[in-house]
């Protein structure tokens, strides 16, 4: 008889069948000499037991041999469970298996680590369940990730499939395009001294599929760059890639919308109301110090330029008179932070050039700061009636040009949010999402080391088309079409419209960028001769998938919604790679090793 039900399965209704179970042994109890086996597969598990009185003598020594994670089949006879003892932990509660039969599929040796306690598997070290990672997927913590990924990329597909998308895959051996992240290159066996490059994104691909005539392309992409690892950044990693032609900005915004709303819906099952809330990248900065800001909680930035230009304290009159500003943020109820605390955000601002942090905490009903003393009264009022001071309150300034004020203060503010959050001061409900766009973005960065403008996003970007003129003359002040969906705090995914005339591609390679007409060629040649045949206005957004499927889990690291995914120096302790390889491997690629080869 093969199974006949999964291990999430049977209810009171099956009550009398005779049924078959197949899996791993989940636990097992031997409570006054009779054994009770929980079986678990993919779906859940069942409760069975072996009573010694009802049972062959070698049949009940066999089921008492087994250990945790032995794979069995155990066949028997649905029964209630005898009143008192339900488990309303499972689904399968309710019942139990009297097992008949137990065959032992495939023993088990001790595990590293347990699978069948949630808290004691939490505890493991990160390493060793990368190492043994098909023991830690059987968590059913892991296993739930798996299974909502897939949920949700289905989810994706059909969503797509509906509005009109056609599923398309680029390659994943492509062309070194260096203006971007670091790249893994791949030799050409064929041609010595020749390299493909693995895709950093299919972006120029799906421009060339809408001069193709497309007009809606998208695709679960797998993506790689060669950088340094985070909780939230992988080697390789997933994006839902989407590419739309004869569309304008809110075009992209309300189909990105509607997906995200079918995705959570289908996830969590909440109803995620649209449109969402926009923000200006000058205005998230301005007011979160961040471009994607959590909106979830306020402390936002207050300006206080105006109010300090003539102040006695010449830190915040100085930096206003050479051009900076003077703002602060009010962190409600963080007054008593530790020195360790003032010390770490102290920090913060040093590691952005300031001198150190200035600050004013609220305690006894007085301002306790070194420099309150330099205040005037309408200086103090000023702040009282902008913060909102109140006792046990703790002030944070920051006197610097805008940007690198803005930004002191946002990493600032998120420190200060984690730390109200560990004293029960700040309380954010796991199942509150706030989305928002940010949009209007620099189209160009200045970078001062090599004298040069370079793209914000991409070169691809299209200006904002009344800033065009601006393009030679005054590149800082050119808005680009790009937008960044972004939810608490974390940023999903960008895009941008794009530039699909050849000339103005051509002006923003070569005059803006300052590429050589000869680099442009060698790197962008056959883009930019595509779209001399007739190439649609076009613009599109990729999202991260580990990304949005990390939320939806609750977890702060893609790596527990990956199957197998790197460490944090990029390599796989499961398979044990990057590998070395034969030196015959070597010589058909034609490759030279100077680093001596590790044993």
């Amino acid at each position: 008889m093969k199974r006949t039900h999964h291990c999430n399965e049977l209810r009171p209704a099956h009550i009398g069948q005779t049924v078959k179970l197949t899996g791993w042994v989940h636990s097992r109890r031997d409570l006054g000499g009779v054994l009770f086996l929980d079986v678990r597969d993919r779906e859940g598990r069942t409760q069975t037991v072996f009573d010694p009185s009802d049972l062959p003598k070698e049949l009940f020594e066999r089921a008492a041999a087994l250990r945790s994670e032995c794979v069995v089949a155990v066949s028997g006879k649905v029964r209630q469970r005898p009143e008192g003892t339900n488990n309303p932990k499972i689904a399968t509660g309710e019942i139990e298996v009297m097992a008949s039969g137990l065959e032992v599929l495939n023993a088990a040796e001790v595990l590293p680590f347990p699978v069948d306690d949630p808290e004691a598997a939490s505890k493991v070290n990160e390493e060793l369940r990368l190492k043994y990672r098909y023991l830690d997927l059987r968590r059913p913590e892991m296993a739930r990730n798996l299974r909502l990924r897939s949920k949700v990329a289905t989810a994706t597909r059909v969503f797509m499939d509906e509005a009109g998308f056609l599923e398309v895959e680029t390659p994943l051996l492509f062309k070194s395009t260096p203006e971007g992240a670091r790249e893994f290159i791949v030799p050409n066996r064929r041609e010595p001294g020749t390299f493909y490059a693995l895709p950093q994104s299919p972006q120029q691909f799906k421009q060339i599929l809408m001069v193709a005539g497309v007009e809606r392309y998208y695709q679960l992409a797998r993506c790689f760059r060669d950088e340094d690892q985070r909780a939230d950044r992988q080697l390789e990693f997933t994006q839902i890639d989407i590419e739309m032609s004869f569309i304008e900005r809110e075009d992209i915004y309300a189909l990105v919308e509607g997906l995200l709303q079918r995705v959570w819906k289908t996830a969590l099952d909440i109803d995620v109301p649209i449109p969402f809330k926009r923000l200006t990248f000058a205005e998230a900065i301005n007011r979160y110090g961040i471009d994607k800001p959590d909106t979830r909680f306020g402390m936002e930035l207050v300006d206080f330029t105006e109010e300090f230009r003539a102040s006695t304290f010449k830190v915040f009159s100085g930096t206003v008179a050479n051009g900076g500003v003077v703002k602060a943020i009010n962190a409600k109820g963080l007054a008593g932070a530790t020195q360790g605390q003032m010390e770490t955000m102290t920090e913060t601002a040093k590691s952005f050039g300031a001198k150190g942090l200035a600050y004013i905490k609220v305690e006894g009903g007085e301002w306790k700061s070194p420099i309150v003393k330099f205040f005037s009264d309408a200086e103090r009022a000023a702040l009282t009636s902008k913060l909102g001071i109140e006792e046990g309150d703790l002030i944070l300034f920051a006197a610097d040009q805008w940007l690198t004020a803005c930004e002191i203060l946002g990493k600032i503010r998120l420190y200060c949010a984690e730390v109200l959050k560990t004293l029960g001061k700040l309380e954010l409900p796991a199942n509150r999402f706030d989305f928002l766009w940010v949009v209007d973005f620099p189209l160009l960065s200045f970078d001062k080391e090599n004298n040069r403008w370079y793209s914000s996003h991409h070169p691809f970007t299209a200006p904002v088309a009344d800033d065009i003129p601006m393009l030679k003359a005054d590149p800082k002040k050119v808005r680009g079409q790009h937008y960044d969906i972004v939810v608490n705090g974390v940023e999903l995914g960008g895009g941008s419209i794009r530039i699909h005339q050849p000339d103005v591609q051509k002006t923003v390679f070569e005059e803006v960028l300052q590429i050589s007409p000869q680099v442009v060629q060698a790197r962008f040649g056959y883009l930019l001769e595509a779209f001399k045949y007739g190439a649609p206005p076009h613009g599109g957004i990729a999202l991260g998938f580990d990304r949005l499927i990390a939320i939806l889990c609750g977890t702060p690291s893609i790596r527990d919604v990956i199957a197998f995914p790197k460490t944090a120096k990029g390599t796989c302790l499961m398979t044990d790679s990057p590998g070395s390889v034969e030196p015959k491997q070597l010589r058909e690629l034609h490759l030279d090793l100077k680093a001596a080869k590790k044993e």
